[in-house]
């Protein structure tokens, strides 16, 4: 009778641990400095735990109507988690891009235990890109009829850069890890009358510039168009040449002289 007793207790407690409702992983994107919420959908709930990383860190715990928020790993979460007393949804306020990863609920209520999975993704802010003369490919020859731009944007991770003529994708590149800066070139004709723009985007968001042609790329002497450094050292080899030639004319009116 005991061991009917204790067979039916071991049971009982397996029925608890591996018995659980268990959601699929749900997928969730913000962007930085947002807030985002990770709803239970739950209404009524005895006890809650929310756990962080592949560790399972403690982040947040509803026992009894009473809430405890703990700031994780290095006061990851210094006072950035908000959890509802009615329905243990967990809340990340001015999200920050090392937020990003598994989030796991752990619900003891009346329905039942219960556990549910998010996989939380933070993107970095976007910049506007930045549209400019390509100085490195200046053509010597003043006749050029083709205009060089290079469009950039920095500080960007897990992202695409395109060149857009009207509505239709010239070229792109995709960024996946963290990088300083990404640029993409764009070969127009001086008199182009199409509308050309530049597009950085995350899944979630888009930063567009357009293109003014007739101000990047309007005919003019080179030493404009030719980037500030060309244009130096060019007024440097002037001025040289101009001193050079009055020294000469100094000397030989001196030579003249003394004659």
């Amino acid at each position: 009778m005991l061991f009917l007793f204790a067979l039916l207790y071991y049971s009982w407690r397996l029925d608890g641990v591996f018995g659980a409702e268990t959601d699929e992983v749900k997928s969730v994107s913000v962007m930085e400095g947002e807030s985002v919420s990770l709803n239970t959908d739950v209404t009524v709930t005895q006890r809650i735990l929310w756990k962080f990383g592949g560790q399972g860190v403690l982040i947040a715990l509803l026992d009894d109507n009473e809430v405890t928020l703990y700031n994780g790993t290095e006061g990851r979460f210094r006072d950035r988690l908000q959890l509802d007393p009615q329905t243990g949804s967990l809340t990340i306020v001015n999200t920050r891009t090392t937020d990003s990863g598994l989030y796991e609920l752990n619900g003891r209520g009346g329905s039942g235990d219960r556990v549910k999975k998010f996989n939380l993704t933070v993107y970095s802010r976007l910049l506007i890109p930045v549209i400019r003369r390509d100085s490195s490919q200046c053509s010597s020859s003043s006749s050029s009829s083709s205009c060089s731009l290079l469009c950039s944007v920095v500080n960007v991770s897990h992202v695409t850069l395109s060149w857009y003529k009207g509505n239709s994708l010239l070229s792109s590149i995709g960024v996946s890890r963290v990088t300083s800066s990404v640029s993409l070139h764009l070969e127009v004709e001086y008199q182009d009358k199409n509308t050309y723009s530049c597009v950085i985007n995350n899944p979630i968001r888009n930063q567009t510039t357009h293109l003014d042609i007739s101000k990047l790329c309007h005919t003019c002497p080179e030493i404009h168009c030719c980037g500030v450094t060309e244009a130096v050292i060019r007024l440097a080899i002037t001025a040289l040449v101009g001193v050079a030639v009055v020294a000469f004319v100094v000397y030989d009116i001196r030579s003249r002289n003394a004659l």
